[in-house]
């Protein structure tokens, strides 16, 4: 069974230059606390540099790049990894502080924090009848 899920085959043009290339959808974790939801996504080969996440309409969407040259000087001779960029969604509940939500990549694994609202607290001034 050599099956590759959530795979997809898409043309990236650099350039000069097409490639065909797989977009793999990171395998997450989602942890809950009462303040906060963190997000972890393993985008193996992927830096702060070929890393991007954006917001739009309550719609998170993380990106990744990697970068499949060898270094000069190297031939492939075996190539048991497929290479590939990364892409997945996720949409958000009204509970998170969209404003406070804070990235960072180490080793390959993207990490999210991301604040929930504190709930409106408003004191009713009581008065004397």
């Amino acid at each position: 069974m050599n099956e590759k899920p959530n795979v997809e085959s898409v043309e990236v043009a650099k350039a000069e230059e097409k490639r065909e290339l797989a977009v793999f959808m990171p395998a997450s974790d989602i942890v809950e606390t009462p303040e906060m939801i963190r997000l972890r996504a393993d985008m193996p080969g992927v830096d702060e540099e070929s890393v991007e996440v954006s917001l739009e309409k309550n719609v998170l969407t993380l990106r990744g790049r990697v970068d499949s040259t060898l270094p000069e000087g190297y031939s492939l001779s075996r190539l048991e990894f497929e290479v590939g960029d990364f892409e997945r969604s996720f949409r958000l509940s009204d509970e998170i502080d969209q404003e406070a939500i804070r990235a960072s990549v180490r080793h390959g694994v993207l990490e999210l924090e991301m604040p929930k609202k504190r709930p409106a607290r408003q004191l009713i001034e009581v008065m004397a009848r």
